[in-house]
């Protein structure tokens, strides 16, 4: 049995590796921050058109497989909440997926993506990996927290910018770049990130299309500075019949022809 001075040392240590503990993870905020919007009470259910989409994705999966619809489901809920997943939107799917609470935690405790305490309406991630670091990331992170006076991981005080530093997004050729919400803004300069954040401000901020990224200084593909292309000759264009599915048939044996292979 552990005398009383034995029990106030293990107990002192306990602590103080608890406090350690919390303060490593504190950055990744891998732990629940009780506030008066996520509480356990705090109410939380998917809208009628969102259920629609819930059962489209629940219907990808065995039934013994709910499980599998976790992460579309975190991300639908995500978006609901307005870009941030809120407990009871957890426990919601936890519901959905027939798992326990803790199984959707550990979930979306893992994946950067899913975002456990609220963020601005325009959500920044600066890549500040390598490529992108010697190519001029740090100066677009000073750009954005002097021109909104925020710090790395804060939101402003209106509640429409949130900013963080992440590592690699995947866009290394066209660095840097930035990732508001959804879209990739690439090929940065100080200038057009200013502009970006003005037009930010103004709800104007341009649409990228398809592809999800947009190169901020008028390049459309990975070409070098000067416009040049690594071929000698530039590429001759396939000879496409125009008329050649006019018929609504095509034969199998043909495909190779038809797609100008």
């Amino acid at each position: 049995m552990l005398s009383t001075r034995t029990s106030r040392v293990a107990s002192a240590v306990a602590k103080k590796f608890q406090q350690q503990s919390v303060r490593s993870m504190g950055t990744a905020k891998s732990f629940h921050l009780e506030s008066p919007n996520n509480k356990a009470e705090t109410y939380f259910d998917f809208s009628e058109e969102n259920y629609v989409r819930v059962n489209q994705v629940l219907q990808k999966y065995p039934d013994n497989y709910r499980q599998a619809a976790m992460i579309p489901l975190l991300d639908l809920a995500q978006r609901q909440a307005g870009g941030w997943l809120p407990l009871a939107a957890m426990d919601k799917v936890a519901q959905i997926c027939h798992v326990a609470p803790v199984r959707v935690y550990e979930v979306a405790s893992f994946y950067t993506m899913f975002n456990r305490t609220p963020v601005g309406k325009y959500f920044m991630q600066v890549c500040g990996t390598t490529p992108c670091m010697i190519c001029g990331s740090e100066e677009i992170m000073q750009t954005i927290q002097n021109h909104l006076g925020i710090k790395n991981g804060e939101t402003t005080k209106d509640g429409y910018f949130t900013l963080l530093e992440v590592e690699c997004l995947g866009a290394c050729a066209n660095a840097p770049m930035v990732q508001i919400n959804d879209d990739y803004y690439e090929c940065l300069s100080k200038d057009s990130m200013i502009e970006l954040l003005e037009l930010m401000k103004q709800d104007k901020l341009p649409e990228v299309g398809k592809w999800g990224s947009l190169p901020m200084n008028g390049q459309v593909s990975c070409e070098g500075p000067l416009g040049k292309r690594s071929l000698l000759k530039p590429p001759v264009p396939p000879k496409v019949d125009p008329e050649r599915f006019k018929a609504g048939e095509v034969d199998p044996a043909s495909v190779k022809t038809h797609m100008a292979y």
